[in-house]
């Protein structure tokens, strides 16, 4: 559930108010937009879809290398008790059987940073293969003012206050990679909050998803820039600078008019 940032207007010719800005990005919600705001992307780089018989939504890109599908309708696995809302894969060549990797992202997730996420990988040539080590995802986050988790400084960054992370660790049950071994890691991604509150999103990579790409997901959602949503997820209120399009942005200026 999401709270609108402006009153409800009576149904008269007025045009809607323009959205507000928000920031920090990881706690600004998807604006109950992630179907369409990546549909739409994806649509635009050429990817074709069908719907399936499961009631989900199948991209598939030009080269035949790469998949997304908006699977909430359908899916019964979860993150941090959310059910996931898209899957994304790539395939070493079109005829693979099996996909060399898959990446999980529950309703929530900001929809800027699963679109970079997928616009990053239309463009790769070798969508399967990795071009960076793991510390590539810490060191871009913490670029834009992250910090390193002390107890685990080489697997593990957190946003300021807590309030999200991403960390290297060994995948839940469920996730599908090609390689079958147990005890694999790969990257999870989550924001909560206030600690011990419900998790807003949780995102998973299976151990083979290339870190460059992972990297470029986690840079945009720490990017510092502010983005335009009309309403916000429910107890995030006091933890977000919301700022009114004809006002000055400032860092910890909430509710800016």
């Amino acid at each position: 559930m999401e709270v609108p940032l402006y009153p409800q207007h009576s149904s008269d010719s007025r045009p809607p108010e323009p959205p507000y800005w928000v920031t920090p990005r990881h706690l600004a919600g998807d604006d109950d937009a992630l179907a369409d705001q990546v549909g739409a992307a994806l649509a635009a780089a050429g990817w074709r879809m069908w719907p399936t018989a499961r009631d989900t939504l199948l991209y598939m890109s030009p080269n035949g290398l790469c998949g997304a599908e908006w699977t909430r309708a359908a899916c019964s696995f979860e993150l941090g008790d959310l059910p996931v809302a898209w899957q994304m894969s790539a395939r070493s060549h079109p005829g693979s059987a099996l996909p060399e990797w898959n990446a999980y992202f529950t309703a929530g997730v900001p929809h800027e940073a699963l679109t970079d996420f997928l616009l990053a990988l239309d463009v790769r040539a070798e969508p399967a293969f990795s071009f960076d080590g793991p510390e590539i995802v810490l060191a871009v986050v913490c670029a834009q003012g992250w910090v390193r988790d002390i107890d685990r400084p080489h697997i593990a960054a957190l946003a300021p206050g807590l309030s999200a992370g991403i960390s290297l660790e060994e995948v839940p049950p469920l996730v599908r990679d090609a390689d079958p071994r147990p005890g694999r890691f790969g990257w999870q991604a989550w924001a909560e909050p206030s600690v011990g509150d419900p998790y807003l999103w949780c995102a998973t990579f299976s151990g083979s998803t290339p870190h460059d790409l992972v990297a470029i997901f986690a840079a945009s959602l720490a990017s510092p820039h502010p983005v335009p949503r009309s309403c916000l997820p429910v107890g995030v209120e006091a933890q977000v600078d919301v700022i009114h399009p004809g006002a000055r942005w400032q860092r910890g200026a909430r509710g800016s008019e």
